[in-house]
């Protein structure tokens, strides 16, 4: 699963697209997002330029178990959050897409509590609000606003992990997903990481070329301070003999489940055993020469390297 999002500067409605529900275009599985905005280098014939791309194709292992969304007007007017589900397990096809459906509304909505918190707190404007950056026309965001916003996504990524364990149709002990998500506020972007799928920005380096940058850390049990938290829960990390190259979690007292990542949504068993739902989170702020980003799953990134 691939999700493109370009970052010039735009107008966006507030709506949400996914895999199923946003325009497609051409013969392939390649999902294309677009805004009306005639008057920009760049439109179609139609008054259209292209925001987003989002593709998917199905492996040979059974049902397609990645989800994607793409969500217009998040936070503030121009603002965009996007999203990259990888699921795995016996249900993993199911968990992602309900991850895909509800963490949005959960971010959202743990971004509201804490303001609603920090109007009641009496904080004053002057701490609340980032000054404008003159030579991007946009807010800087605040060490304060960071924060904020990172609380937020570690708080919606614990009460979606709770709401999956409250079905009582969906079997999660030892299936989940991961997740990937981009937040894009203004000319600054929130990062929120959650198992071995990757966020890579396209720019343009001082040379004048297109080079990748990966804005992620693929959180995998070879990761040091992911096995030793795993260890010290009494899991067990390590690699099969015919897959050498790959560090697995695994039961105290069993060769199961064997699985390739230290942190995701569902896996209840694992979450016993050092394997957690609190997403790595970071920010970046978008300069003139950043063109893109691409959220790829760990089936694609797993083909070539951030640059291919």
């Amino acid at each position: 699963m691939l999700g493109w999002i370009e970052l010039r500067n735009r107008k966006c409605m507030g709506t949400c697209q996914s895999t199923e529900s946003v325009e497609t275009k051409g013969n392939h599985d390649q999902n294309v997002v677009y805004v009306a905005d005639a008057n920009r280098p760049g439109s179609d014939e139609d008054g259209r330029r292209r925001i987003a791309s989002l593709y998917s194709q199905r492996g040979k292992k059974g049902p397609n178990q990645d989800a994607v969304i793409l969500c217009q007007g998040f936070g503030m007017e121009d603002g965009v959050f996007c999203g990259v589900f990888d699921g795995h397990g016996k249900n993993g096809h199911m968990i992602s897409k309900i991850v895909r459906d509800f963490l949005p509304c959960l971010l959202l909505s743990q971004r509201n509590t804490l303001m609603l918190s920090d109007e009641d707190s009496d904080f004053t404007d002057s701490t609340t609000t980032s000054p404008k950056d003159d030579s991007e026309g946009s807010p800087i965001l605040s060490p304060f606003l960071f924060e904020e916003w990172k609380e937020a996504c570690i708080s919606a990524f614990k009460v979606m992990d709770k709401e999956l364990k409250l079905q009582s149709n969906l079997d999660c002990t030892f299936s989940g997903t991961t997740a990937v998500s981009i937040i894009k506020q203004g000319n600054y972007l929130i990062i929120a990481n959650l198992g071995d799928s990757r966020a890579v920005m396209g720019t343009i380096s001082e040379e004048g070329h297109l080079e990748a940058i990966q804005l992620t850390t693929d959180l995998k049990p070879s990761i040091p301070k992911e096995a030793e938290r795993i260890r010290k829960s009494k899991g067990r990390v390590f690699a099969l003999r015919d897959e050498p190259h790959i560090q697995r979690v695994w039961l105290p007292h069993e060769n199961f489940p064997g699985l390739a990542m230290a942190r995701s949504f569902g896996d209840f068993q694992l979450k016993h055993y050092g394997v957690i739902s609190i997403p790595e989170v970071s920010h970046h702020q978008i300069s003139s020469k950043d063109q893109f980003i691409v959220l790829a799953t760990d089936g694609f990134v797993g083909l070539g390297c951030s640059k291919q």
